[in-house]
């Protein structure tokens, strides 16, 4: 900081320009490291989050007397249990409605186009200068492409399906050792690579991290949970037409940010075909039930989950999903809050050491 301070304007503008090459010549070798050992680094990570997010339970049960093995041995088998039950009871329903609610897409698309068509004859008879006629024919011409694309796809469903679980089989094996070794032996492991960091910025480094993936993943799964228990009751209530998939597919998005409203549009879009009634209603009630978690029962519990401006959550969204895919998605917003954190901590520093040497001007008319 001292010799960037000491550097004239038009140095700093050469400094930046000839460290922007490297800079990017960097990111290019990081992302073909990365795309090298993409799945082995998936795999750790995906772990570490696991074990991230179970050691919560494994630490309280240690405040009870309970030894860390056996601790980590429960919360890992229960953890186990309960992946289990939900891929038996809850996923194998989700796929039945999900395979009807594609063959039943071209009736959902007639419809709305019927309804179009009776919306653009009222519009007739109050003469009033709006035609849908344009917008029934686009309709018509790339509903044909879409259905067909939807046919092929769902016929390969199964298929993919299958190859997915033989092939990726392995990985899931990798992930679910990892994460019990972790949970045993992660103080360890998270010990030696803070260790790497200077002694002053260890302890505060060690914290930061933890309270942003803490905040940031807790947040989120309460917020997903909320979401999805919520709407499928709401849903089921109001007679949608495949009211779990649609609950269950707006909390599963509501893990990553905007993912929620993504979802309630989408599902709405999907209702209003069928009936613009039921699409209006499905949307009013998602969006209240989605306010009212995300600005009730989310800040009261943890307050605010990531600190960042939303504006700046979109951004490392894109950079995350450019970088790691949907592996990027998830950890980009905690590793933002990082990065913001840092800066402040930098920045303080800065201000703290200017303080102390610059002598203020009481100081200097007293002297």
């Amino acid at each position: 900081m001292r010799w960037w301070e000491s550097l004239t304007p038009p140095s700093r503008l050469l400094v930046i320009a000839l460290a922007a090459p490297l800079a990017v010549l960097n990111a290019w070798a990081f992302s073909e490291i990365f795309a090298y050992f993409e799945s082995l680094l998936v795999t750790v990570l995906a772990a570490s989050l696991l074990a991230f997010l179970l050691n919560y339970p494994v630490s309280w049960l240690e405040t009870l007397g309970i030894k860390r093995g056996l601790a980590a041995l429960f919360v890992f088998l229960v953890a186990l249990l309960l992946l289990f039950a939900i891929g038996v009871t809850l996923f194998p329903l989700v796929i039945t409605q999900a395979q009807q609610l594609v063959s039943r897409l071209p009736e959902w698309f007639d419809s709305g186009r019927r309804q179009l068509i009776m919306l653009d004859h009222r519009l007739e008879d109050l003469n009033l200068p709006i035609s849908l006629d344009g917008l029934i024919i686009q309709i018509n011409d790339r509903l044909k492409g879409q259905l067909q694309v939807i046919a092929s796809k769902s016929l390969n469903l199964t298929l993919n399906l299958a190859v997915f679980t033989v092939t990726k089989v392995l990985d899931v094996l990798l992930i679910i050792i990892s994460t019990f070794y972790l949970l045993q032996h992660g103080r360890e492991v998270w010990r030696s690579l803070i260790e790497w960091l200077p002694n002053k910025v260890q302890r505060s480094a060690s914290n930061t991290l933890r309270l942003s993936f803490q905040n940031y993943f807790i947040g989120q799964i309460i917020i997903a949970t909320c979401m999805a228990s919520g709407l499928i009751s709401l849903f089921i209530l109001l007679k949608v037409p495949f009211g779990l998939l649609f609950g269950f597919t707006i909390g599963v998005m509501a893990l990553v940010p905007f993912g929620g409203s993504v979802g309630i549009a989408l599902v709405t879009l999907l209702v209003a075909l069928r009936d613009i009634g039921l699409g209006v209603q499905v949307l009013a009630v998602a969006v209240v039930f989605q306010q009212l978690v995300e600005n009730l029962l989310a800040p009261r519990i943890f307050g605010r989950v990531t600190g960042l401006n939303p504006f700046w959550v979109f951004i490392s969204l894109l950079i995350g999903v450019r970088v790691g895919g949907l592996l990027g998605v998830i950890v980009a917003v905690p590793t933002a809050v990082v990065i913001k954190e840092a800066l402040v901590e930098v920045r303080k520093a800065r201000k703290d050491r200017n303080t102390v040497v610059t002598p203020s001007a009481e100081l200097v008319q007293d002297v």
